[in-house]
């Protein structure tokens, strides 16, 4: 059940050349399920202000003991409130949010992410990867190049911690040096290759809006069932 409690600044990441994470530490323990999300409120006489209160996903695992949010920094107010953000200051925050969350139940499971999208999937895999559960899963990581890969050396290292993860780096703007990365795009050629890989597994997509529901299309359109697609659509980006 989603409540307003309030958080304290602790610090600030920065995860790529435009993406960057910030970490509080809530008055009190917030239980979410990987996958969630919550408002982060500036504006807190007005709770509908969409342009100081805003959605982001938990970018953290919920067994940490500060939660974190991640955002493209834009010339948006929002952006420049967060990123003017100092230590120990306080706002408040609602949540947590939303019912596109990871499952123990779900054996096997593909992402299909484009840019920070990324963030629901980081506290999904930490959240894996810390209580050490046997889930197969297959992540196709869209970004335009691979500077604006976050989370790289974090998603990197879970694998390397867990055989059954799989992560398929793409960049859609030119032919990157990273050996990693595939110069592709997340669209149906591309993903008819893998459609014995994903047909018979849990289907999260996560990214802009319009993204996700080209991806939902696009599953639907090359034949995975519509129950197993999971997809979450919030005015966070």
């Amino acid at each position: 059940m989603s409540e307003i409690f309030k958080i304290r600044f602790k610090e600030s990441i920065k995860r790529t050349p435009t993406v960057e994470s910030f970490r509080f530490i809530p008055e009190k323990k917030i239980y979410f399920i990987p996958g969630q999300f919550l408002q982060i409120i500036f504006d807190k006489d007005n709770l509908d202000n969409k342009e100081l209160n805003k959605f982001l996903s938990f970018s953290s695992s919920p067994n940490k003991d500060y939660i974190e949010v991640t955002k493209r920094i834009s010339s948006s107010e929002f952006s420049k409130r967060l990123e003017n953000l100092k230590p120990a200051v306080e706002i408040l925050a609602k949540g947590p949010l939303g019912s596109c969350v990871y499952n123990e139940d779900y054996k096997r499971i593909g992402f299909l992410i484009g840019g920070i999208g990324i963030t629901p999937v980081i506290s999904i895999l930490e959240y894996i990867d810390e209580k050490k559960i046997d889930t197969d899963i297959l992540l196709f990581y869209s970004n335009r190049t691979s500077l604006e890969i976050a989370f790289k050396n974090e998603l990197d290292k879970i694998v390397f911690n867990n055989p059954k993860i799989k992560i398929i780096y793409l960049v859609t703007d030119y032919s990157s040096e990273n050996k990693n990365c595939i110069f592709a795009k997340l669209d149906k050629e591309f993903l008819k290759s893998y459609i014995n890989d994903l047909k018979d597994r849990i289907i999260y997509i996560f990214g802009p809006p319009k993204m996700v529901e080209e991806m939902k299309d696009l599953c639907v359109y090359l034949g995975l069932m519509k129950e197993n697609i999971k997809v979450e659509l919030f005015t966070g980006y």
